[in-house]
């Protein structure tokens, strides 16, 4: 029992550390990417550098990014209190789902920003046909990554990687407590099927023996005719 309450200590402190160091780090980045924070500690300068990076490779899609984030970090955290009080099954499967379709709604962000930083970085670099034959490869390279063609690679990767880890997450924080939840509601019903069909098989074995006992005294009629 103690090891039990534990393990669920352990696994809430967890999330609950994750989300606040993830809603943290994604909060100093906005603020720093709008230029509201400047860090400017010799100690802090990596992290700096780090976030002026993350803001040209990632531009806005790190609004769209952040959300999705926090929605499923919120319905993980939803999901893990309606297992452990053990609520009704529809309330259960549909925190399920929206989880999933936070990590799917992740993938999809990062496609659907691969298709706008493709077409910006195209218009870019190939919009007028006739300077775009007169400039060399380079100039044309050139105009494809200032057009987005960096933000379009970028976002593929942070929404692949993310989406990924997101599933890991979910499987690691309430995989097994809910594999767990689906077994004991599948024994509860096998248990009830079972007694359902154990009150069928007496009421029968009831009704063959009343007809026993009542043809009975009619084979006796008929022998003493």
């Amino acid at each position: 029992m103690k090891r039990g309450y534990f393990n669920r200590f352990l696994r809430g402190f967890l999330l609950g550390m994750s989300i606040t160091l993830s809603l943290g780090g994604l909060l100093l980045w906005l603020l720093s990417a709008q230029s509201l924070v400047t860090i400017s500690a010799e100690s802090l300068e990596g992290l700096q550098n780090l976030l002026g990076w993350s803001s040209r490779n990632m531009g806005m899609a790190i609004w769209p990014f952040t959300l999705v984030l926090l929605l499923f970090l919120l319905t993980l955290r939803t999901l893990r209190q309606r297992i452990a009080a053990e609520q009704s099954i529809d309330r259960i499967v549909q925190a399920a789902h929206l989880t999933d379709i936070w990590i799917g709604l992740f993938f999809g962000i990062g496609v659907i920003w691969t298709a706008i930083g493709m077409r910006s970085a195209l218009l870019s670099a190939l919009g007028d046909p006739e300077s775009a034959a007169k400039l060399g490869a380079f100039v044309i390279l050139q105009r494809l990554v200032d057009g987005g063609i960096l933000l379009a690679l970028s976002t593929t990767i942070f929404g692949g990687i993310g989406g990924y880890l997101m599933r890991v997450v979910k499987a690691v924080a309430v995989g097994g407590e809910l594999q767990r939840y689906y077994s004991r509601l599948a024994e509860q019903h096998n248990t009830a099927v079972q007694s359902s069909l154990d009150r069928i098989d007496s009421h029968l074995q009831q009704i063959s023996h009343h007809q026993e006992n009542r043809d009975e005294p009619l084979a006796l009629t008929n022998l003493q005719r």
